[in-house]
């Protein structure tokens, strides 16, 4: 069963306190979610300008999304953004989301994107072929790796190391709210905040339960 994690907003206060926009889209998301046998893990509410980047909620609403492993589910998609730089921001956090009003927009934004890098893709051999064309005619000697295959190589590991230790430093961020949280609520050992943790439906990196270890090394 798919988990997701439920992001309403509103843009003037007059619109969050009679209640009528906010559940209206938790209605629309109550339906969809029944429609694919979706999970509500959790939600959140915002009441803010849809041109702002920097919104709270929606930065706890994705945070959620990567330590319950969730997809972000919206009601319209006007209720995200038509900013393409909240578009980027959304793609750099690496949560999907789905709109009940349109459940393809995601993939969509997908095809649109891979597109764009195909092209690019495309420019740069476009560049490169011609580039060892001309060298050719200069008289270069072309062919074998002198070293640059190794290099390439090393290149490519350290960047891929890299990418792997943003994402654990990102999910040990987003994990030390929920275990501050479980501590001054009497969790102290390493076993009970584990406990905590599975309670809550929070799987670990690997997706798997947490145990004493585990949170060990988070915490560390």
């Amino acid at each position: 069963m798919q988990k997701y994690i439920a992001y309403y907003r509103v843009s003037t206060k007059r619109q969050g306190a009679s209640g009528l926009g906010i559940e209206a889209q938790r209605e629309s998301v109550a339906v969809y979610l029944k429609s694919v046998n979706g999970k509500l893990c959790a939600s959140f509410t915002e009441i803010e300008s849809g041109k702002r980047a920097d919104r709270p909620q929606l930065a706890a609403a994705l945070a959620a999304c990567r330590l319950h492993h969730a997809v972000l589910c919206v009601a319209k998609l006007d209720r995200l953004s038509r900013n393409l730089c909240f578009l980027t921001n959304l793609m750099e956090s690496g949560c999907a989301f789905e709109c009940c009003d349109n459940p393809t927009a995601n993939k969509l934004t997908v095809h649109i994107l891979a597109s764009v890098a195909e092209a690019e893709r495309e420019m740069i051999s476009t560049r490169t072929i011609a580039a060892l064309q001309a060298a050719k005619r200069k008289g270069v000697v072309l062919g074998g790796d002198h070293g640059i295959t190794a290099a390439i190589a090393r290149k490519g590991n350290r960047a891929s190391a890299a990418v792997r230790s943003a994402a654990a430093a990102q999910r040990r961020n987003d994990l030390q709210p929920v275990i501050a949280e479980l501590r001054d609520s009497g969790c102290q050992s390493l076993a009970q905040i584990a406990a905590g943790l599975n309670e809550r439906q929070i799987p670990t990196a690997r997706g798997g339960e947490w145990g004493p270890a585990q949170v060990m090394r988070v915490m560390a």
